[in-house]
């Protein structure tokens, strides 16, 4: 992950200074940033994992709802193990 850096961000009208508070009459608090290309490859990794959850979440919808006919549940079982099989191979 990436590192923050740190500066100072008047409350009243939004400046942002670093490494050190301005002298002038403004009130500063110390805020965190991150590089924008950081914060973009985060966002790109979240839309993966949600992407992947939804999958799952289809998985675990069928597996729950799904009732097989007599004598097909081996035949069942293993459908499901194969889409989840297919499910872990995708790579992002």
């Amino acid at each position: 992950m990436s590192e923050y850096v740190y500066a100072w961000q008047c409350i009243g009208c939004g400046r942002i200074e670093a490494p050190q508070t301005c002298v002038g009459i403004c009130q500063d608090r110390k805020v965190e940033f991150v590089y924008a290309e950081e914060y973009e490859e985060a966002l790109a990794q979240l839309k993966i994992a949600h992407t992947q959850a939804e999958a799952l979440r289809g998985l675990l919808r069928q597996l729950a709802w799904t009732t097989p006919h007599d004598g097909e549940w081996e035949r069942s079982y293993r459908a499901l193990q194969e889409r989840a099989r297919l499910l872990l191979e995708v790579k992002p």
